[in-house]
């Protein structure tokens, strides 16, 4: 029995609860499919999410207020019904046939979440997508023995599966609704409370690529979301492998030079990551100086 929980916000996921209703129908699982519209405004994405009330077993409801990122991953878990839980972001779309069959027959009563993993699609996207797709496919498409080496770490919430009182023991953490790195608390609670983690591989398609400009000012502001965590003791400095290096760079005293670099070069890495060739050292040292420069300001 499977609940398939899915939050949207002015996003089309008609064609991903049309393939996942298909494999489900060749089945005799018992299931349902679960959509929260987090208040979308965008007309087109609403008629087109409406076709999925259509459906056997699947629904689509708009909240009457925008609630974000976490609670309403609460709220869809706290409706469903059955013991297992697969969330799905809304910007994936599933790699194979038996993607349902294959997350199915990987249940067993010791397992308590598992991940299957994402890919990027192999043709280079725009020129303006491009910082996105690399670092999705360098960081994020990994494979399974990949992932083990660092089990938490390296887990998304895009696709996973887990038992439902696993979850009402976890939860996202709603005191940060709207901020970056809710997936990674909730990872972080995963870990700190010993939940088994499994890597299997069946993974997604992520579709939904920010542009350069857009992933750029997201990953300034989840930097930004880590001093807080730190500051209110979320997260400890080995969680992440960024906070890990300032760790360490403050230790030594070397923060202070790494804050200045992000003053007098803070330009020219952006340049470096909105051309058609970003370099990973750059996105990362980018970070890195902004995270001194941050700290340096407390």
């Amino acid at each position: 029995m499977l609940s398939i929980l899915i939050p949207t916000y002015n996003y089309d996921i008609y064609p991903l609860v049309k393939q996942l209703h298909a494999q489900l129908s060749k089945t005799d699982y018992i299931f349902e499919i679960l959509c929260l519209d987090d208040h979308s405004k965008d007309v087109d994405s609403i008629k087109q999410n409406e076709n999925i009330n259509s459906l056997a077993n699947a629904s689509y409801t708009i909240l009457p207020e925008n609630i974000g990122r976490s609670r309403i991953r609460n709220l869809l878990a706290q409706k469903a019904i059955y013991k297992w839980l697969l969330f799905l972001d809304a910007d994936v779309l599933p790699v194979a046939e038996d993607y349902i069959t294959k997350y199915v027959a990987s249940i067993s009563d010791e397992k308590e979440v598992i991940y299957g993993g994402i890919l990027y699609q192999q043709e280079k996207p725009k020129e303006e997508n491009v910082l996105r797709w690399i670092y999705g496919k360098e960081r994020e498409a990994l494979s399974v023995s990949q992932r083990q080496q660092a089990s938490y770490l390296r887990f998304l919430t895009l696709s996973f599966l887990i038992r439902k009182d696993v979850f009402e023991r976890v939860k996202f953490n709603e005191e940060i609704p709207n901020a970056r790195h809710e997936d990674t608390l909730f990872a972080n609670d995963l870990k700190h409370k010993e939940v088994h983690m499994t890597h299997i591989h069946n993974p997604v398609y992520h579709l939904g690529l920010d542009t350069s400009k857009g992933f750029i000012q997201k990953s300034m502001e989840s930097v930004e979301v880590l001093i807080l965590f730190m500051k209110n003791n979320l997260i400890e400095p080995n969680d992440i492998l960024i906070t890990k290096v300032f760790s360490r760079v403050k230790k030594f005293g070397l923060n202070h030079l790494l804050s200045i670099m992000y003053t007098w070069f803070g330009k020219l890495f952006e340049k470096n990551l909105l051309s058609k060739n970003p370099s990973m050292f750059i996105f990362d040292l980018y970070r890195l100086t902004y995270l001194c420069y941050l700290d340096k300001r407390q």
